[in-house]
């Protein structure tokens, strides 16, 4: 009996972790954020699609969209596509037929983002937004009333963003590896010195002067995208210090190169307790729900 209770052991465990019982209400917030952002990023950051449209010949698909046989997108389809996203954003953020509205963003938002990032770049930064917008339907029904329900099925939406996020930056530094061949080839080398000089805001500028410090700050770069997935274990205030230390990095490396990852930086909303932003004439309690 105890060697059975010792096996099972790690399996609860690893299922309390990988799909915590969180409140809905957490989802219903998260919601809003979410989908109004989708409606941003598809007008300012991605609004490539429908100029796309005029060049057909340029499409190079990625490979699920190849999968998917997903053909070059037209000015019209793209057109249509951006009322679709913008519609259905604005009723998923309004919790109206949130099922429904929530695959349809997850479909057109999709084709979206294989259509601006077809033409021959891909930016990494989308990966967790395109994430949360495809699990966020999988929880059902969520209202901000709901403080009191709690759901594994939102626990295990909400892991899959964080994971993404988290992904994101541990990626890089896969991704740095194999492109300079040798890390410490890379870390040692004048990466952010040619980002300064190319982008480089003037207040930035002087760092130029500093190389030893600004290959300082890659190494450190490197060290906590590393360990980025302390996040997903940590609790209590240490989250709200790594959410925080990752949001003013961002906010740092777009004041200094105007790169912003805000696609990324919207998504560590997944790792707070944003029921708690739920006035709470809204809230119910655990008895009465």
């Amino acid at each position: 009996m105890t060697g059975v209770l010792t096996a099972a052991q790690p399996r609860n465990r690893f299922l309390d972790w990988f799909m915590p019982q969180i409140p809905l209400a957490r989802v219903a917030v998260l919601r809003v954020i979410i989908y109004i952002f989708v409606i941003f990023d598809v007008l300012t950051i991605s609004n490539d699609v429908i100029a796309h449209g005029w060049t057909p010949d340029l499409y190079q698909p990625l490979w699920l969209a190849r999968v998917l046989h997903l053909p070059p997108v037209s000015v019209l389809g793209a057109q249509v596509l951006l009322a679709a996203v913008i519609v259905f954003s604005l009723l998923g953020a309004a919790g109206i037929l949130q099922r429904l509205s929530g695959w349809i963003v997850a479909i057109t938002f999709g084709a979206w983002m294989f259509y601006t990032q077809g033409y021959g770049y891909v930016a990494h930064d989308h990966m967790a937004l395109v994430i949360a917008v495809l699990v966020l339907p999988t929880i059902g029904i969520a209202r901000f009333r709901d403080g009191g329900v709690t759901s594994a099925k939102a626990g295990w939406a909400l892991k899959m963003i964080q994971i993404s996020v988290v992904l994101t930056y541990f990626y890089s530094v896969l991704m740095k590896w194999i492109a300079s061949g040798n890390i410490a080839d890379w870390a040692n080398g004048a990466v952010i010195i040619w980002a300064l000089m190319r982008r480089g805001a003037e207040w930035s500028k002087p760092f130029l002067e500093m190389p030893g410090l600004l290959i300082a700050g890659q190494w450190a770069t490197l060290a906590f995208e590393a360990l980025s997935p302390i996040a997903l274990f940590a609790k209590g205030r240490w989250i709200y210090f790594i959410v925080a230390f990752f949001c003013v990095f961002h906010l740092l490396t777009y004041l200094a190169l105007g790169i912003h990852f805000l696609p990324t930086v919207i998504c560590w909303a997944a790792f707070l307790p944003l029921e708690k932003l739920v006035p709470r004439r809204y809230r119910k309690t655990p008895a009465a729900a």
